[in-house]
């Protein structure tokens, strides 16, 4: 059916969309194959992360096996999207934009999808690149020291075997972060090898709990960090419930912790130049 009035959009064929999808997606999968930092899940811990890594010029691929980001950043508790953050974490939000509304001394409120999105965006702006519909299968371990994951398309897990041969592909790093809430898939997967021993989430104790998910965030085999719920899974600390500020301050901590690591290998390899 042809129109007779002026064209509004451009002229281009189905195989010009087709085409730009394929190149656009496998340039950056290429790219991305081998890179600074994988973090491992896009909660607001691997969004903090990965946010913060990205702006500091450190090249940062995400995975995450949903279609959507944000984790359970979106809903605040029990159904409702009013969330919570305790200070000192709301200043992450602030400095994105955020409005909040303080309703008791150090509690503040805000609406959750306007939390995720903006951080999505800063995390975007910074740089940083996603991977969605990727679930973690397996890493990939040299020499002691994790030196990256294996993943798989996450509707391939939901299928029957015989029919979904289909198998995965690696991706390397220099630093991986399991920001994989409840569920530590990459710390588990070492438990499962006897490499490491987690303890489970203990039971809720917000005032606690915070304190110690920021506290404990850090390395827990050579090349694995651990942020958000996954540091409680790990180290059997309790739980804090609907409530943001420890794992956005866990997400900025990892990042920290990282930083100084690259930092370190920098000047180490400046001195070893030196010396030549």
């Amino acid at each position: 059916m042809k129109s007779s009035k002026k064209k509004i959009f451009s002229e281009i064929e189905e195989k010009d969309i087709t085409r730009a999808i394929v190149s656009g997606f496998t340039k950056m999968l290429e790219e991305y194959s081998s890179t600074d930092v994988i973090v491992l899940g896009a909660g607001p811990a691997g969004l903090v992360a990965a946010k913060e890594l990205a702006k500091n010029g450190i090249r940062v691929l995400v995975i995450e096996r949903n279609n959507y980001l944000g984790g359970g950043f979106w809903i605040g508790g029990y159904l409702m999207n009013t969330i919570t953050v305790r200070a000192p974490g709301h200043q992450i939000l602030q400095e994105i934009g955020v409005r909040l509304q303080e309703v008791k001394p150090g509690l503040f409120i805000t609406h959750g999808p306007e939390a995720v999105s903006k951080l999505i965006a800063a995390a975007c702006d910074s740089g940083v690149k996603f991977l969605q519909m990727t679930s973690f299968d397996d890493l990939v371990i040299r020499e002691g020291k994790i030196t990256g994951v294996v993943v798989n398309w996450t509707p391939v897990s939901a299928l029957p075997r015989e029919i979904t041969c289909v198998d995965p592909v690696a991706l390397e790093c220099k630093f991986l972060i399991d920001a994989t809430g409840h569920d530590a898939y990459a710390v588990k997967s070492l438990e499962a090898r006897g490499l490491v021993k987690t303890k489970g989430m203990g039971a809720m104790w917000v005032e606690m709990s915070e304190d110690l998910i920021v506290e404990h965030t850090g390395e827990v085999f050579p090349g694995l960090y651990v942020a958000g719920m996954a540091v409680s899974e790990t180290y059997g600390l309790p739980r804090m419930g609907p409530t943001f500020g420890g794992v956005l301050m866990s997400g900025k901590r990892v990042a920290e912790i990282i930083i100084d690591e690259i930092k370190k290998e920098q000047q180490k390899e400046k001195r070893k130049q030196q010396s030549k």
